[in-house]
């Protein structure tokens, strides 16, 4: 059965030090954000895209996706003012598809970690097939914490893609949104209103979220 995935693309370039949104920053042949578009895309058993962006970007975005789809279709849904509004927005468009049963899992992914790759993607919508639901994570070895004490060596960072079943995710979301909850992440959503269990998918370093300067030149090396 289908699954979407949506990309949020709704941050800003602050940190970065650019002055446009840095999911539109060039990165080899295309922005930022089109890598992720394009690994989305290549899978076969997705359905729908979503792209959630700025309100008033809609024109900037589509403008640089459009040169790299070819023929296929990619949705642009503004965002929220927070992180887990954009996803409640998406969730909201993907609603009609959801209840009719035609996707079965929905994939959020930020759109500033370009370096995701297809095999991810894959792997973390079958996981959540499985099981649920489904989060990336990375082990974080020889963390310090800021007074200098060293951290526990069995720490995990989670990252994106994460996927969950639509119906629990869509029943969740829609549970925050009547009680004004507004979770820090996917996964702290599902954990407030659902028992769904969560599978961690091993991934790497590589799958790295552009936040500063510096970041976009690692993923530029290592592409």
């Amino acid at each position: 059965m289908p699954a979407a995935v949506v990309i949020l693309a709704a941050g800003s370039g602050t940190r970065v030090g650019a002055g446009t949104n840095k999911v539109l920053l060039p990165l080899g042949d295309a922005p930022v954000l089109v890598w992720s578009v394009r690994d989305a895309l290549a899978l076969p058993d997705v359905r729908r895209v979503l792209v959630v962006v700025r309100p008033g970007e809609q024109d900037l975005v589509a403008a640089a996706l459009v040169p790299h789809l070819g023929d296929r279709e990619v949705g642009v849904v503004d965002g929220g003012a927070t992180r887990h509004g954009s996803e409640w927005n998406a969730l909201r468009a993907l609603a009609p598809e959801i209840r009719s049963g035609e996707i079965d899992v929905v994939a959020i992914h930020d759109g500033a970690r370009p370096l995701a790759g297809r095999e991810l993607f894959a792997r973390t919508i079958e996981t959540a097939r499985a099981h649920g639901g489904a989060i990336p994570v990375v082990h974080l070895p020889g963390l310090i914490a800021l007074d200098g004490r060293r951290l526990p060596p069995e720490l995990d960072g989670v990252q994106t893609p994460q996927a969950f079943r639509a119906p629990e995710l869509l029943a969740a979301y829609t549970r925050a949104d009547a009680d004004g909850f507004d979770g820090t992440d996917t996964a702290a959503c599902l954990a407030r209103y659902t028992d769904l269990a969560v599978a961690a998918v091993p991934s790497t370093p590589q799958n790295l979220k552009i936040t500063f300067a510096e970041d976009l030149e690692l993923v530029d090396r290592l592409r």
